[in-house]
């Protein structure tokens, strides 16, 4: 079922100002972005929000982010965990405060959304770390994170536009997975573009349901390849919002070829799934 020109059209209008970026989480991206960065710009920034800050500390102590050391201070993280890390838990720790509505039907569907894009991100930076991809592993935590953030956008549009008593009938389970399958990805793109956000989570968002080239090797064919074969295999332990995979064999499909996972590795990865359901 095709979503109706009138809705799409209703949530295309949708201003891009809709809260799904923290402006301090962003900056610490934008700022990372440059390789000329300063780090006491990056701990003046996260301090310019005393909750976030609170909240990065939190995080950056739970077991399954770092738990090796005690950090105090922002500036104890960035130089302990390192500015990526850092950086990743303010985007983790404003996004998980993002999904959430007073509308009970919105926030069970937001709240879905937040358990995948968390299982996303700690698998993505597992798979990487172990399929020879260190070096882009906290690359591949945030574009997990991010890569279904037009999902949160066109339900936050769609909340909106049911609050002005337009477009309720969209705010229904099946008709609102078709408007997610339709558009998240463009309204994804336009989010992202908007935002200057960096050029490898773009291309994530715009090819994270694309089939990728197993032949391939430059970097960003690889951290597509593993955002989604993750965001795949989320699936089999119900932690998306589609279950359909049932007649899947994750290991032969393209993006497991091109990063040689194993069997081994992908137990282990359900095995990170799990564990990210006792951190929220």
């Amino acid at each position: 079922m095709a979503v109706s020109a009138t809705i799409r059209r209703l949530l295309v209008l949708q201003p891009i100002d809709l809260p799904v970026f923290h402006p301090i989480a962003l900056k610490l991206v934008q700022l990372l972005a440059d390789v000329n960065f300063k780090v006491d710009d990056l701990v003046s920034t996260a301090n310019d929000d005393q909750v976030l800050a609170g909240q990065i500390l939190k995080m950056a102590n739970s077991h399954v982010y770092s738990g090796r050391v005690k950090v105090e201070t922002i500036k104890d993280a960035l130089i302990r965990l390192g500015a990526q890390h850092v950086s990743n838990l303010a985007m983790a720790a404003s996004q998980s405060a993002l999904h959430v509505s007073a509308n009970t039907f919105v926030n069970k569907i937001m709240t879905e959304l937040w358990f995948h894009s968390h299982a996303c991100a700690l698998g993505c930076r597992w798979l990487a770390t172990n399929t020879g991809n260190r070096n882009i592993a906290e690359q591949a935590y945030l574009a997990g994170l991010l890569h279904d953030v037009g999902k949160l956008f066109l339900l936050k549009a769609l909340e909106r536009l049911t609050n002005a008593g337009m477009a309720q009938a969209a705010l229904e389970r099946e008709l609102l997975l078709e408007i997610f399958e339709e558009m998240h990805v463009e309204q994804g793109l336009r989010l992202m573009e908007h935002w200057n956000m960096p050029p490898s989570y773009r291309l994530v968002v715009a090819s994270h349901h694309l089939k990728v080239d197993r032949s391939a090797s430059n970097t960003d064919d690889v951290l597509v390849a593993i955002v989604r074969l993750v965001n795949i295999a989320t699936r089999k332990r119900d932690l998306s919002l589609s279950t359909d995979t049932d007649s899947l064999a994750l290991l032969e499909l393209p993006e497991a070829q091109l990063l040689k996972t194993t069997e081994d590795q992908l137990r282990e990865l359900y095995g990170i799934f799990e564990k990210s359901r006792g951190e929220i």
